[in-house]
């Protein structure tokens, strides 16, 4: 009886959503992908055209999962919109404790591909942090926050700059600070909330 087509899919992405996380992606091969989702390479190549095809999949695996958590860890958090912003912070430099945290699976793939700003995985990368940074604009506006689009990429800016200074420091605290900062911003910006 053959296999769903759709389980083997997800079996490749995940295989390659923990070795792209893991090692990087030009570190890993399609032999090894295949090998850990326990298919061909012939397979894997009738799920995804290409490596590239893969690593956008893989990217765009973790889009919607990374905005929901952010979401989630803003809406649970006490407070106004400046805690609440700086929850998302903290929850970030708590995951980043993790021994098996790597850091911005975007960012990373963004800079390994730097060569190729027009890579599939490249622009992956940019529309979720535009997501994000659309997301946080809605959010500021809700909240009658003063120039919500120019606070949301000032957060945006701080928060990409934690995530590659932990890739240099390995410090959550780096995190921590830099959710403070973006606080600050918002509790000296005029808002309503």
């Amino acid at each position: 009886m053959p296999r769903n087509t759709g389980d083997t899919r997800e079996r490749i992405l995940d295989a390659a959503n923990r070795l792209f996380y893991g090692q990087g992606i030009r570190a890993v091969s399609v032999d090894a992908i295949a090998e850990k989702a326990g298919v061909t390479k012939k397979t894997l190549y009738y799920h995804f055209e290409s490596k590239d095809d893969l690593m956008a999949a893989y990217l765009e695996s973790r889009d919607q999962p990374n905005l929901d958590a952010f979401r989630k860890w803003f809406e649970e958090a006490e407070g106004g919109v400046p805690e609440k912003v700086e929850a998302i912070f903290v929850q970030v430099a708590r995951s980043a404790r993790s021994p098996k945290w790597r850091g911005c699976g975007f960012l990373r793939t963004a800079a390994e591909l730097a060569n190729m700003p027009g890579h599939p995985a490249v622009k992956v990368g940019a529309a979720h942090k535009k997501r994000f940074e659309s997301w946080l604009t809605e959010v500021f506006n809700d909240a009658n926050v003063k120039n919500a689009p120019t606070l949301a990429r000032q957060v945006v800016l701080l928060m990409d700059g934690a995530f590659s200074t932990m890739l240099v420091h390995r410090d959550p605290a780096y995190i921590e600070a830099a959710g403070k900062a973006a606080s600050g911003l918002l509790r000296n910006s005029e808002y309503g909330g």
